[in-house]
């Protein structure tokens, strides 16, 4: 399982849209969404996928960092591997 952290992206962007958008650009279908509001200026998202290494997602980050999607550039990062999961 790998998870992908998505920063500055709309607060009102649906699931269905970011599942849409990432597929566009290559990227497998993810299992489950966190949203983190925080302050509100720059919402961030972390994605899981089961099934996908680090590495995998690592050669499509390319693809989206950085990008102006939706009227606000985003930040793609791969997130570090957690030694907790089982």
């Amino acid at each position: 399982m790998a998870d992908l952290w998505m920063g500055n992206v709309e607060d009102n962007t649906s699931d269905d849209e970011i599942n849409d958008f990432l597929i566009k650009y290559g990227f497998p279908p993810f299992d489950r969404i966190h949203r983190y509001h925080g302050t509100g200026a720059r919402p961030a998202i972390v994605l899981s996928f089961s099934g996908t290494s680090p590495d995998a997602l690592r050669n499509l980050q390319a693809r989206v960092h950085n990008m102006f999607w939706k009227s606000r550039p985003i930040v793609v990062q791969v997130m570090p591997e957690r030694a907790d999961r089982s």
